[in-house]
């Protein structure tokens, strides 16, 4: 199964020179604690890195600056682990585990923002197809018993 097929298409997302308040207003609309930071390109969304509420906290907040001057691109997460729609889904776990990370940009053959998978969504993706082979044995076994009786 590709990333593509399972990564979500909404994506709060949150521009580099916007103020760290605008950001905190995002996620709190979003229900989310970290948003993807892009750059406007011609071509599209372009993801330039990560903003947690972490971050905010951390990096603005303990560190005694001033948040309705800080940019979402001062504080994010620079080191940017994306995957594109075409790539293994088993793959993108395999990064996030890798990296021990929870988040991945999902990008278009073009390196636009096409979405983004969590670990939360893979974890239910494979728990549902765990629940699917253990209702595959029991069919299995149900079969053999009703033959050999």
């Amino acid at each position: 199964m590709k990333v593509g097929e399972v990564c979500n298409r909404e994506v709060a997302f949150v521009y580099g020179h916007e103020r760290v308040t605008e950001a905190a207003k995002v996620m709190r609309e979003h229900h989310v604690g970290s948003l993807v930071v892009v750059a406007g390109e011609p071509r599209g969304l372009v993801p330039i890195g990560i903003l947690t509420d972490r971050d905010i906290v951390v990096e603005v907040l303990t560190a005694g600056l001033d948040y309705r001057t800080v940019n979402a691109s001062e504080i994010m997460s620079r080191e940017l682990v994306t995957v594109r729609e075409e790539d293994d889904v088993l793959d993108a776990f395999k990064t996030l585990r890798s990296r021990g990370i929870r988040r991945l940009p999902v990008l278009t053959s073009s390196g636009t923002l096409a979405g983004i998978v969590a670990i939360d969504d893979l974890l239910e993706l494979v728990a549902e197809q765990f629940g699917d082979l253990v209702k595959a044995i029991a069919s299995e076994r149900s079969r053999e018993a009703r033959v050999r009786a």
